[in-house]
């Protein structure tokens, strides 16, 4: 959980720590340092309303139900896996242009004089990501490790913001940015399982806790039907009984069972629903987020050569014109010649 949870607040970290730093630099070179403590203002703020939030969805959810834990649980990872895949996506597109994006909107907020435009972008952009951090954190609020992964990810996250503003240090953005999306990507399959597994265990969705008659279970011992169950009948434990169980071989409270967990979402024993939804959305999305990354990155390298060429260009035409450039005055003949002032005689008779 540590790995997982610590990738998760880098990558958040860092795109909040980007907008920050673009909008520090901007308003510096504007020659509007009075700005700057909107900005910081806007950060606290978002920052603070952040905190609140995860303190009150952690803490509140002790006096709940076990029912509504598991339903508001279940929710907001449904709600965090729609979230982040689009906002991977997303970033895809606008992440190579996002410098130039912040840019013009902090020029237009900078035209109104007081500055209140860039404290909202900037309390906007920390704030989605810090709503996106607890969002996808909020399953594993009671796992020390995980809290501890976030953190320590949401740090080093701010110090290569710093290094970045200083220019200190020099970061390759587009190959960090594609790696943690795609491992954000087999993360989001496994909150979505986890979100499924808690809404099962709310009876919210059929499975294995539904009870009779929706629960498969054996005839004779009323135990829920595991894997492909031949009796009664060949998977008749699909859809909504266990998948598996490997709790013999992999112990649940173990360090492997948590590192998968962390990573890919598989625990030692899972339900069919589960499994099958994770399987359908790594099914359509990796295979998309690929063709994404390959057709941006096939984009990007139209356009450097289409740069390659016009600089090219542009260097020929000027040796070309260098070339036809005289050197010196007497080089070429003058268009004039001497012929042409010349006076003929005149046969006019005095």
């Amino acid at each position: 959980m540590f790995l997982a949870s610590f990738l998760i607040g880098l990558r958040e970290g860092l795109e909040a720590a980007l907008v920050v730093s673009v909008l520090l630099v901007f308003v510096s070179r504007a020659g509007r340092n009075d700005v700057r403590r909107r900005i910081w203002f806007a950060v606290g703020l978002a920052v603070g309303l952040t905190a609140a939030v995860s303190a009150v969805s952690t803490f509140g959810r002790s006096k709940l139900t076990f029912e509504a834990q598991e339903i508001i649980g279940g929710t907001m990872s449904l709600i965090a896996v729609v979230m982040i895949t689009g906002m991977v996506f997303w970033m895809l597109d606008a992440g190579t242009k996002l410098k130039t994006h912040l840019e013009e909107g902090a020029a237009r907020a900078l035209v109104s004089g007081t500055g209140i435009g860039i404290f909202w972008i900037a309390f906007v952009s920390v704030g989605r990501e810090g709503v996106e951090t607890t969002l996808m954190l909020w399953g594993w609020a009671s796992d020390p490790m995980a809290i501890s992964g976030a953190l320590t990810g949401i740090l080093v996250a701010i110090a290569l913001g710093c290094g970045l503003y200083f220019g200190s240090i020099r970061f390759d953005f587009a190959t960090f940015f594609t790696w943690s999306s795609g491992f954000l990507i087999i993360v989001c399959a496994g909150v979505l399982a986890y979100g499924i597994h808690d809404l099962q265990e709310a009876a919210v969705l059929p499975g294995p806790f539904s009870g009779e008659p929706i629960t498969p279970t054996h005839p004779r011992t009323g135990e829920v039907l595991t894997g492909f169950a031949d009796y009664p009948f060949w998977g008749a434990a699909y859809p909504f009984g266990w998948a598996f169980n490997v709790e013999e071989a992999i112990d649940p409270a173990g360090f492997l069972a948590a590192l998968l967990k962390g990573t890919v979402g598989f625990v030692p024993q899972m339900t069919w629903l589960e499994v099958t939804a994770w399987a359908v959305y790594m099914a359509f999305v990796v295979p998309a987020y690929i063709r994404h990354v390959r057709r941006i990155r096939t984009r990007v390298r139209a356009r450097a050569e289409d740069r390659a060429q016009v600089q090219d260009d542009a260097a020929a035409a000027g040796t070309q014109a260098h070339d036809r450039t005289p050197t010196a005055a007497g080089d070429h003949p003058s268009p004039v010649t001497d012929t042409a002032t010349a006076v003929p005689p005149s046969n006019t008779p005095n």
